[in-house]
């Protein structure tokens, strides 16, 4: 029996996921599946544990310093898991990337500017962005087999002048894709040609299904570094979200000292026990305990792909990173109310809906399988069952 197959009940710790989906979806958690907060059912590795155990047992909880060997354990992570070679200098600590998406927002553009998203993606990205006061562009992804491609030539066409940012989600957010070196190569020569800052949100980049590698934008050898921001974490990877913490990180001096002056101008510091977590995580025990984690995710993907597959006019898209499976709906000839409503009320499942994820989304919805291999057993029979008069 693997770790990750124990069966942990979360219902009234505070969790998103699991105390808030009677509210947003009408699922109660008595006998409903939580499949829709990116976060997963999981502890994390032993090492994480047992720091937060040590600053328990030591009793005082003050500000966060000196922080080099949590510089350390970035660099060293980027480095043996990716090959990408920093210097700790080049590094900010953020409450998140989502925070580190607002905080690009403030440094690099002003109200009124266009940001641009390829869709459908990452909902939260245009929620901030909105927020700010900058507008949403919306380039959509090409589906092509099954997958999500860039149209550049495309892009090319809608870009007025007006944008000034664009996010990259590598891999992505929902559509599982793992860029390619000629993808990331194309998206470097489109903010050149836009003069636009690329900011990389690389969150989900050590998900990985077994045979797949990603790719740093920053590896990219395009001559992008003075507009080139990549941002990565160890909440996604470590099931640690609520600890808060995120690392902005950019090689260029200039792009650096603008986003320090805004960090400062907010007066923002560390999280103690995100850095913590974050320096404990960031280690061999961590990354043996990925690879383990890794293997046990593409179970569970095989798993919900066969059974949802399986029902006629249903398509979980293949997925070569994340834990998030995203499932067209288009086939079965049904609008978005009454699929979702079979899931949502016959199979009581909460999910994310589509049409938040911006253009192109509309038809879909995203699974999160990252929980006991029995729920999602338990998930993808109770689907068949919601569409069984399709069989």
């Amino acid at each position: 029996m693997s770790r990750f197959d124990e069966d942990i009940d979360r219902v009234g710790t505070h969790s998103t996921k699991w105390d808030m989906m009677e509210k947003v979806y009408g699922v109660s958690p008595e006998d409903g599946l939580a499949m829709w907060v990116a976060d997963m059912d999981f502890r994390p590795p032993d090492c994480v544990s047992s720091a937060l155990q040590r600053m328990v047992d030591h009793g005082l909880f003050g500000y966060f310093g000196p922080d080099t060997a949590y510089r350390d354990a970035i660099r060293w992570w980027l480095d043996t898991r990716h090959g990408w070679e920093i210097s700790p200098d080049w590094i900010f600590s953020t409450h998140g990337l989502v925070n580190g998406t607002g905080l690009c927002l403030q440094a690099y553009t002003e109200p009124g500017d266009g940001v641009v998203l390829f869709t459908p993606v990452y909902h939260a990205f245009a929620r901030v962005i909105r927020a700010a006061g900058r507008e949403v562009v919306e380039c959509p992804l090409v589906m092509n087999n099954g997958r999500y491609e860039m149209d550049f030539d495309a892009y090319d066409g809608m870009m007025t002048g007006r944008e000034k940012l664009v996010m990259l989600c590598s891999p992505h957010n929902p559509g599982g894709r793992v860029w390619t070196e000629d993808e990331l190569r194309g998206l470097a020569e489109f903010a050149k040609r836009h003069d636009l800052v690329l900011v990389s949100d690389e969150i989900h980049h050590d998900l990985l299904m077994p045979g797949e590698k990603h790719i740093p934008m920053a590896k990219i050898d395009a001559g992008i570094e003075d507009r080139l921001v990549m941002m990565s974490a160890t909440t996604k990877t470590f099931n640690m979200a609520g600890s808060h913490i995120g690392n902005v990180i950019i090689p260029d001096t200039p792009l650096r000292k603008r986003f320090g002056e805004v960090m400062a101008g907010l007066g923002m510091s560390p999280n103690s026990f995100g850095m913590v977590t974050a320096t404990a995580a960031y280690s061999p025990e961590g990354a043996a305990w990925v690879d383990e984690l890794c293997a046990y995710l593409d179970g569970n993907r095989r798993l919900f792909d066969e059974d949802v597959n399986a029902i006629p006019g249903v398509q979980s898209m293949p997925m070569q990173a994340t834990y998030l499976a995203w499932v067209d709906f288009a086939g079965t000839g049904m609008a978005p109310e009454e699929f979702t409503r079979r899931v949502e009320k016959e199979a009581r499942i909460a999910v994310n809906h589509g049409e938040t994820f911006g253009s192109g989304g509309e038809s879909f919805l995203r699974f999160n399988f990252a929980t006991p291999r029995a729920r999602v057993a338990e998930a993808v029979a109770r689907l068949q069952e919601a569409f069984s008069d399709l069989q």
